[in-house]
């Protein structure tokens, strides 16, 4: 395809509207213009989309694999390769591959791979999310016991230093941090969210008063709302400052709960996958006391704990437009616009506006894949 498309017969979701009867003018990978096809350049190759729903590319701020391969077990560039391009298939653009707990080596090794992945110039992969190691052992969920550990000082500045650029978001259990290591945290511009966490109202309010707003995957792996403790969920929808991901996969969370959630946090609340794999080409994966196990449906570890989700992106927006009852728009919001918001991304994907980066997504009315941009390119999908 040419450097210069227009985008024809679509109904266009921004992120902020819907619009009917408009065309969209790619060039040179932007977004160069939404206007009535008539005020745009006579000369231009245009596209017919056939009446499909043109959406931003999803956003997937915590997944694990690919269709093959797990990053903290394959730290390469294939590796990164065969998680974007399966994810990309389903509609996701932008990735931000994520670490089980793991060693130290391996965490900076990652580092490595992300750098060396961007230094090919390929596309899609915003940067880490360091999911543990430094959360609480009571709510590590499938992660191995072996891995999880407390924080010091000495291993933080490491992987500060190293991981500056590369990091986008680490996952901690506050209680286990001081306030000189928050602080710590705090200097290296990452998003810093709470997860994996036994920690008390008290304790989490504590860590958000200092200006930390973000939690990882809602109701999993952190403490419940109990009538004499709030825990971490009463704490997350007693704030009107936090931001949290959850998981919309039928299994992590029942949709009845989702629902509540949504209603208390509005557009605090967005979708990730959390993919161990997705479209798995296996049936069981055993590394560093990770042992799980794949029913077609499910990852569930040798304890019976839920290990990573089996869906993509596309799959939670599904989810919450047909079985908890989120508007279309709603949910594909969920999906962009929020989780590029929480990555300082916002200015430039998450929406289809003049100057953004032409990543697209054309839906069809059962809200399965018709065609997929990046950068501008129609991209080939089987």
């Amino acid at each position: 395809m040419s450097s210069s498309v227009v985008l024809l017969n679509a109904t266009v979701f921004t992120g902020d509207e819907v619009l009917e009867g408009v065309a969209v003018w790619i060039e040179e990978g932007t977004i160069r213009a939404i206007s009535h096809p008539d005020q745009l350049p006579a000369h231009l190759t245009t596209h017919d989309l056939a009446g499909a729903w043109l959406v931003p590319g999803l956003v997937d701020f915590q997944l694990y694999g690919g269709s093959t391969a797990y990053l903290t077990r394959d730290l390469s560039v294939e590796a990164l390769t065969n998680i974007y391009l399966t994810h990309l298939r389903e509609g996701t653009t932008t990735i931000v591959p994520t670490l089980f707990s793991t060693t130290r080596d391996r965490i900076l090794r990652a580092m490595e791979v992300v750098e060396e992945y961007w230094e090919q110039e390929l596309p899609g992969v915003a940067g880490l999310h360091v999911e543990g190691p430094f959360i609480n052992p009571i709510k590590r969920g499938a992660h191995s016991e072996a891995m999880v550990r407390p924080p010091s000082e000495e291993e933080l500045r490491e992987l500060i230093q190293k991981g500056q650029r590369v990091v986008k978001v680490i996952t901690i259990a506050p209680e286990c941090f001081d306030d000189h290591l928050l602080e710590l945290l705090r200097s290296s511009g990452w998003a810093i969210a709470a997860g994996h966490t036994h920690a008390t109202y008290a304790e989490l309010n504590h860590f958000f008063d200092k200006g930390f707003s973000l939690a990882t995957h809602l109701y999993n792996a952190m403490r419940p709302l109990e009538s004499r403790e709030p825990g971490a969920v009463g704490t997350i929808f007693d704030r009107t400052d936090v931001h949290t991901s959850i998981i919309v996969d039928g299994y992590h969370c029942d949709y009845a709960a989702v629902r509540i959630a949504k209603k208390l946090l509005g557009e605090r609340l967005f979708l990730i996958s959390d993919a161990t794999f997705t479209r798995y080409e296996g049936s069981r994966l055993e590394f560093e006391g990770f042992n799980i196990t794949y029913d077609g449906q499910r990852f569930l570890n040798d304890e019976g704990k839920l290990a990573g989700s089996a869906i993509t992106l596309l799959d939670a927006v599904r989810n919450c437009i047909r079985h908890v009852g989120i508007e279309p728009a709603e949910a594909i919001r969920m999906a962009t616009a929020y989780p590029a918001r929480q990555l300082k991304m916002d200015d430039h994907i998450g929406y289809i506006r003049p100057g953004y980066r032409a990543n697209l997504l054309a839906l069809t009315a059962d809200i399965q894949v018709q065609d997929v941009w990046v950068g501008g390119m129609r991209q080939a999908l089987r």
